[in-house]
């Protein structure tokens, strides 16, 4: 059994499609993860959600739980948002919280859970002036942004990278952060 937490929060861009393998790589290096959606990438996954719940053991989120009504996932140690869109990005930083992931991402700031966002944005979406001081702000609360060397590196809109994206990169620094390798 293992004791550490990951909530995994997925947005929707093409990688969150890998949820499964990268579920199975974080479960191999000693994580609980717990899955959680926006709700256009719970749409994309909605036939895999069976399966995803199955593999991580908790039912796959992507709304808030109705006031008063038990937590049914473990406290999260470390939150990873990724893929984390622009959408995403700018609503973290700027608090708007009416998706289900961005909510807890920002309240961890708060709670002081660690927190990871490795961004999946193409090169026109980062020349607006608003990514930047989103990831600013993110950086300035605490919130570790895996972007440009050594995290994700933006691609030209269309492209996609041949060597993917960089999914153990972000576990690599979720381990980090955790305070031991994973």
């Amino acid at each position: 059994m293992t004791s550490r937490v990951l909530y995994l929060f997925g947005s929707a861009a093409p990688p969150v499609l890998e949820a499964a393998h990268v579920v199975e790589d974080a479960q191999a290096r000693g994580w609980d993860v717990c899955l959680g959606l926006t709700p256009t990438a719970a749409r994309w996954l909605e036939p895999q959600r069976p399966e995803l719940e199955r593999l991580t053991g908790h039912p796959v989120r992507s709304e808030y739980k109705m006031p008063g009504s038990p937590d049914i996932w473990p406290k999260a140690d470390v939150i990873l948002v990724a893929p984390a869109t622009f959408n995403t990005v700018n609503e973290w930083a700027l608090g708007l919280t009416s998706k289900f992931v961005v909510g807890v991402a920002a309240e961890a700031i708060g709670k002081r859970i660690p927190a990871l966002a490795m961004p999946c944005v193409n090169a026109a979406y980062v020349r607006h002036p608003q990514f930047d001081r989103s990831v600013e702000a993110l950086q300035g609360a605490g919130v570790r942004v895996l972007y440009g060397p050594g995290g994700f590196e933006p691609n030209e809109p269309g492209e996609r990278r041949p060597e993917g994206f960089p999914w153990e990169r972000a576990l690599d620094a979720v381990g980090a952060i955790a305070g031991g390798r994973s």
